[in-house]
């Protein structure tokens, strides 16, 4: 197989965990004779510095071009502190996601047995986790009409959507119910919301296509105190934007910290594949970022975007393996423990290739 591969590393600690996700990408090619070429561009605060813009024309050609997109994060802390800059980077990641038409984002909430001591959860409540979310992503208040009074004193974000938007993330969502254990919560906030009510009216009338699977209706509030209560109610969870934002950085805890998630956004045709942590700028160029959420990213973008499977799962296995025998970053150490082997973002991207090319030896 061949495919062309755009690597965007972005801000922050993105270009320090994106060398290992691309890095595992090229390690897999070389174990099942697949040729990856890959390319980089500018987006975000890197870009800005550059070009002036946060998404360059010349970024958004090569993404159009290419079969998939490998990012890093976004963000710097100067736009955090100084919200009157006009331009900022987020702006080009919300772009690239209208351009490409990637509406629907998947959130795998995938659980390893050996972290279940990194989170603050207790291990009995999360053990069998395994929840998918699908968060809509090119509509809702990111990207609905923004407003500021003269004196600046009052603003407000249109809370916006159409049917169709619904619809089609709604049978995303459904056909991967069918695959799974064949029930989907739809998470809204209906008794509020004139958004929500169309959104809750419509997944209504999309589940009567998929009559095989069970569907319940559940509150954004709800959700967000189910979802650390009892994880494992959930299989398939539909959500706004906004909603879908908040409740998968709120499952990171589930996973242990927000270095072990990837995501995948998808939409017709090229699929942009990251890790859901931010561009954690306290920790850029200190070799603490843990890498394993970006290399999870590159096993997404095997399995969805290329249909490779058993590469994907090899992927997933090693990283099984690496921590089984006690490696750690720093955000999934237990610091109270000597049992664990810390090691930096560098140190656990090579074991991973290490183990990577071991597993397959010994196979």
């Amino acid at each position: 197989m061949k495919k062309n591969i755009l690597v965007i590393p972005g801000d922050g600690i993105g270009p320090e965990v994106t060398t290992w996700g691309k890095a595992a990408l090229e390690k897999i090619a070389e174990i099942f004779g697949h040729e990856f070429v890959f390319e980089e561009a500018l987006m975000g605060h890197a870009a800005i510095e550059v070009t002036g813009e946060p998404l360059p024309d010349e970024t958004l050609e090569s993404a159009r071009k290419s079969d998939a997109i490998l990012f890093g994060a976004i963000g710097h802390a100067k736009y955090d502190n100084d919200p009157s800059l006009k331009v900022r980077p987020e702006q080009g990641l919300l772009k690239i996601r209208k351009e490409l038409g990637l509406f629907a984002n998947l959130r795998p909430i995938l659980l390893f047995d050996e972290l279940l001591q990194a989170s603050s959860i207790k291990p009995e409540i999360l053990r069998g986790t395994d929840i998918l979310f699908f968060r809509e992503l090119t509509g809702d208040v990111y990207f609905g009409e923004k407003t500021r009074s003269e004196d600046r004193n009052t603003a407000s974000d249109l809370m916006i959507y159409h049917r169709y938007e619904v619809e089609r993330i709604a049978h995303k969502a459904y056909q991967a119910a069918q695959q799974r254990n064949k029930r989907l919560c739809s998470v809204d906030k209906a008794n509020v919301l004139e958004s929500s009510r169309l959104w809750r009216e419509t997944v209504q009338e999309i589940a009567k296509q998929y009559p095989d699977v069970e569907t319940e209706h559940m509150f954004i509030d709800n959700a967000a105190m189910q979802l650390i209560k009892n994880p494992k109610k959930f299989d398939v969870v539909l959500t706004a934007n906004l909603f879908g934002d908040i409740l998968t950085d709120e499952a990171s805890q589930i996973a242990g910290s927000m270095g072990m998630l990837a995501s995948a956004s998808v939409g017709e045709s090229t699929g942009f594949f990251e890790p859901i942590h931010g561009s954690a700028h306290d920790i850029a160029g200190k070799d603490l970022a843990n890498p394993l959420a970006s290399i999870l990213s590159a096993a997404l973008m095997l399995e969805i975007g290329f249909g490779l499977k058993e590469e994907a799962k090899l992927l997933v296995d090693t990283i099984d393996q690496v921590l089984k025998e006690g490696f750690r970053t720093h955000d999934i150490a237990d610091q109270s423990t000597n049992r664990f082997k810390v090691l930096g973002t560098a140190e656990m991207g090579k074991l991973v290739l290490k183990f990577l090319s071991q597993k397959l030896i010994n196979s």
